[in-house]
């Protein structure tokens, strides 16, 4: 068996060409997903995380993405060792995750679909999203490194 690591940028299109490899057959597994449903209902999890990110971080009880997000992409000591590889479990490169896939695909799409994207998905602002993507891997070491790249694939 042979796997496919899915890679990309916030808003980039992922979870686009994940359903489009589910709809022909394919297994996927939703790093991300899974990464959402652990920080939700692993007790152990949830307790380190709001103790490192704040109370703030389950505001109402449940996971406070906008905020984490903020915190994590706008500070650059939160994005070392542990949390950054939680909270963005999609990007391959920087997690170091690229071993453990046969082949990896990256997903590109431009800058202000991107933003347009996520903020209509999360409701959130576009500069916080921004912020988001100048912090991680940018398309130039996506290209450099992936074995295959897709652009421009996003749903409107």
């Amino acid at each position: 068996m042979m796997k496919v690591g899915i890679t990309g940028g916030i808003g980039s299109g992922k979870s686009t060409v994940c359903r489009l490899f589910a709809q022909r057959g394919v297994a996927v597994y939703d790093s991300d997903a899974a990464a959402k449903r652990l920080m939700t209902e692993e007790p152990a999890l949830r307790a380190g995380i709001a103790a490192r990110f704040g109370a703030e971080a389950y505001a109402g009880g449940a996971l406070n993405r906008p905020y984490l997000a903020a915190k994590v992409f706008s500070d650059p000591a939160e994005r070392q060792e542990g949390s950054y590889v939680i909270l963005e479990s999609a990007i391959l490169f920087e997690a170091g995750l690229e071993g453990s896939v046969d082949r990896t695909v990256a997903v590109l799409a431009p800058l202000e679909l991107r933003v347009e994207r996520t903020c209509r998905r999360d409701g959130c602002d576009p500069e916080a999203v921004r912020r988001r993507i100048a912090a991680q891997a940018g398309d130039d070491l996506l290209r450099e490194r992936a074995d295959y790249t897709l652009v421009n694939i996003l749903e409107t």
